[in-house]
């Protein structure tokens, strides 16, 4: 399995802005944030956050993405 880092700079991601897909991932599954949020059981907020890649959820909640959306984890996130 091949390892992936995130670099980090001056306390900012250098890829924060292509971090996570999850916007994405939503649209093309036809679920909202309200959806996503109500399914979870957190604020609607803190989705909004980790779709503009302001702040990014652990991985446990990353997998849990992954189920509810029917994806695997490498398409809510961009490795590259």
């Amino acid at each position: 399995m091949q390892n992936h880092y995130i670099c980090i700079q001056s306390n900012k991601l250098n890829t924060v802005e292509d971090l996570n897909q999850l916007k994405l991932v939503l649209v093309k599954k036809k679920r909202t944030n309200k959806w996503l949020a109500e399914q979870l059981g957190v604020n609607q907020t803190t989705v909004s956050k980790w779709c503009t890649n302001t702040t990014q959820p652990d991985l446990a909640t990353l997998k849990r993405i992954s189920e509810l959306l029917e994806v695997s984890v490498s398409e809510i996130i961009n490795f590259e």
